[in-house]
């Protein structure tokens, strides 16, 4: 596998429809936080989008989602969270991708996905993959042949983001648990309640739970085993890096 971090000039972008006309005009910055599916028409994702001015409440944007979702060309458009104090959203959203956005991601045929870092900003785009790597390969050379212009900022045999001690955790469990951190369930205080977080993964409250906790039971075995030794498991109690 292997992850590469390119860098695009945000008006190349919004010529090929990936970014809607005018809307640095509102807002600072959008960060990907998650893709949640990825197909060639169309793409779920859960952005983190930074305002110029204050925030609109939650009432005033459920009030003009379908003036919203008509200006920037989604599909639909959920408020996850408002962060008054750094002007930000977290919000999900389903959008159609552009016709040669659609066929990039046809060449890769489901062999690459976007990670962090991707963030979009005035001026330039950091975008980052991970995947199969000759699928990056056959992508990056039709960006070539069709000079789109671009520039690697970094390429790996490993994902940019998480630690190794994330390599100890299932697939599922490290979609829940980067899910839990992005929307502040391990914040102090917390932004989000377990149940929040439930609706938002489409499971119960109580499967959420057991989900996160043996996550959580492994990523502690791992640092205690780096700082020198792992503690025998309470009598009577199952190992916590069982499944």
């Amino acid at each position: 596998m292997q992850s590469v971090s390119l860098e695009f000039r945000t008006a190349d972008l919004a010529l090929l429809g990936v970014i809607p006309p005018g809307f640095f005009a509102k807002y600072e910055e959008v960060e990907l936080l998650e893709t949640l599916r990825l197909e060639r028409g169309w793409r779920l994702q859960l952005l983190r989008v930074r305002r110029r001015g204050p925030l609109r409440t939650a009432s005033e944007l459920e009030r003009e989602s379908r003036r919203i979702r008509a200006l920037y060309g989604l599909e639909s458009f959920e408020l996850v969270e408002r962060r008054p104090r750094t002007r930000d959203y977290i919000v999900l959203v389903r959008q159609k991708n552009p016709e040669r956005l659609g066929r990039w991601l046809a060449l890769a045929g489901g062999g690459i996905s976007p990670t962090a870092p991707f963030r979009i900003t005035e001026e330039k785009v950091v975008a980052s993959f991970h995947g199969e790597e000759a699928a990056l390969r056959r992508v990056l050379r039709r960006l070539d042949r069709e000079e789109f212009p671009y520039r690697v900022l970094r390429a790996a045999g490993h994902p940019y983001v998480g630690d190794r001690a994330a390599e100890s955790l299932t697939a599922l469990q490290t979609q829940m648990v980067r899910r839990a951190w992005v929307l502040g369930y391990y914040a102090v205080p917390r932004r989000i309640t377990l149940t929040r977080l439930a609706r938002q993964t489409g499971r119960s409250a109580p499967a959420l739970g057991k989900i996160l906790r043996r996550a959580e039971g492994r990523l502690i075995v791992r640092w205690l085993a780096a700082e020198g030794g792992v503690p025998d498991p309470e009598p009577g109690g199952a190992p916590v890096g069982e499944p």
